[in-house]
């Protein structure tokens, strides 16, 4: 597919965030003035599927652990229970897939992979994670929700919004529609405040508030580990 980036461009003392359909612009994350990647991609219908089934799982699903790249077994992520679930095979693969370009992207022996059933938000209030770089991918549900830098009052992260809300503390500037949603299934980059000459530009995010409608969300995320 080709590439379509929609790149927002601000004033030079601001990071951007780079839109596009393409795998390969996920390199932009090497760029200064770039603190934010997301790459659309289509998946196919086996793999919805079985993240359909997951999320309709009476029980909640999780897996924290630093893997060995090269020796890593994605049927191991998952209870047997779902191994003859349609789209099983798509599911592992495409987390394998994930973890390749993540530490081929970054020259990794060893990620920290983290994946999970949320049917609550685990970060509500905006921040920036103290890593050089996250990948974070939702499966189904709501897709993690950023701040472009512009929208950003930096000011007001972390304990400067005096314990209020990010919609009151005046962090966003602007309206709600400030507020960017990554799409289900797209591969998003959050540089943070670790990736040197970025410490104080790191990619402004939070967990999603969860609907009736979309009660939970599946979400892989992979760091340096």
């Amino acid at each position: 597919m080709s590439a379509l980036p929609l790149i927002v461009k601000f004033e030079s003392t601001h990071s951007h965030t780079y839109f596009s359909d393409n795998l390969l612009d996920l390199t932009e994350i090497y760029k200064p003035d770039v603190n934010i990647c997301v790459v659309k991609r289509a998946v196919s219908d086996e793999l919805e599927t079985f993240v359909t089934h997951l999320l309709s799982e009476p029980r909640t699903v999780n897996a924290i652990e630093n893997i060995n790249v090269k020796a890593f077994n994605a049927q191991t992520l998952l209870p047997s229970r779902f191994h003859l679930v349609e789209g099983y095979a798509e599911f592992c693969a495409d987390i394998v897939h994930l973890i390749d370009i993540f530490s081929h992207l970054f020259e990794l022996e060893n990620v920290g992979l983290r994946f999970g059933m949320l049917d609550k938000a685990m970060c509500p209030k905006f921040h920036v994670d103290h890593v050089p770089c996250r990948l974070v991918c939702t499966y189904g549900g709501i897709g993690t929700e950023f701040l472009q830098d512009a929208f950003v009052n930096r000011a007001k992260l972390g304990s400067g919004s005096g314990g209020l809300s990010d919609v009151v503390s005046g962090l966003i500037k602007g309206d709600m529609d400030a507020i960017s949603i990554m799409p289900a299934y797209g591969i998003g980059l959050l540089k943070g405040s670790k990736w040197e000459g970025n410490e104080q530009n790191g990619a402004v995010h939070r967990s999603p508030k969860l609907s009736e409608k979309s009660p939970r969300r599946l979400l892989l995320t992979l760091d340096f580990a």
